[in-house]
């Protein structure tokens, strides 16, 4: 099919260079203006949901780490694809990608270099991500050792610390002990977390130690707030822009719960 440069390049040629020659380059013009037009709507658009597939993947490799996959878990991935929105198209690549995902000689670490790729760095992207791994590793409550271990191995790939895996789970009112504030403490691999006996700790969600001092209560606040804005997700599917709302919404409360109770502005 002829593209409207074409054929818009095609008339100006004809119009400011008469003849064939004008005609043929205008037309040469008009289609390299379609091509680039092309190129653009690829790059902007189909990004977008590009992640869909290595993540319901490793979905699937989560739900089968401990031998069985349950009801629970094959609830969240459902709930995730219709709060996701996926056409029937994607929905079908998904569920074959969770399918997948369970098997033997499934290639966990390709899935997660697939998301690491499409994240391209940017850690308000990844965040989301881990934020939906994170409730199928817990949708049967504390999760067991090889749950944990592929969470930990998909943070680290997308540059999220252990002791930032503790504050995404005191998010969700698990409590696991790093061994340590520091923000790239490794955990003993037999620790797994566990059900936190009280809401969540402002402090843990802001990620500083009980006794931190106002000016790095501040500074935790403002480089989270930052990294978890809504606004810099673009077209992402509204379920992962509620993720960050959430996350962001948590940054505020904590913050604003320690200000209370310290006393500062």
């Amino acid at each position: 099919m002829i593209g409207a440069g074409v054929l818009f390049g095609a008339l100006a040629g004809l119009l400011l260079i008469h003849g064939w020659p004008g005609l043929l380059l205008g037309a040469a013009f008009g289609w390299l203006f379609d091509q680039a037009r092309a190129r653009a709507a690829a790059s902007t658009a189909a990004p977008a949901y590009g992640f869909v597939e290595p993540l319901f993947a490793v979905l699937g490799a989560v739900a089968k780490a401990d031998g069985r996959v349950s009801e629970a878990e094959i609830a969240v991935a459902e709930r995730l694809m219709t709060r996701m929105s996926l056409n029937d198209a994607l929905r079908r690549r998904a569920i074959a990608r969770f399918n997948a995902g369970k098997q033997a000689d499934f290639d966990l670490a390709l899935a997660i270099g697939d998301l690491k790729q499409w994240c391209g760095g940017r850690r308000h992207l990844a965040y989301p991500l881990l934020d939906v791994v994170a409730d199928t590793v817990l949708a049967e409550g504390a999760p067991s050792p090889a749950k944990f271990r592929i969470l930990r191995q998909l943070a680290w790939a997308l540059h999220f610390s252990d002791f930032e895996i503790a504050m995404l789970l005191a998010a969700k009112g698990y409590v696991w002990g790093t061994g340590g504030s520091g923000p790239r403490q490794r955990a003993d691999d037999g620790q797994t977390p566990h059900r936190a006996p009280q809401g969540r700790d402002p402090y843990a969600v802001l990620g500083v130690p009980r006794d931190a001092d106002a000016a790095t209560v501040k500074r935790a606040y403002r480089k989270l707030i930052s990294e978890h804005h809504p606004d810099r997700l673009g077209g992402l599917p509204e379920d992962l822009r509620r993720r960050a709302e959430e996350r962001a919404r948590d940054i505020n409360a904590a913050y604003e719960r320690i200000q209370a109770e310290r006393g500062f502005r």
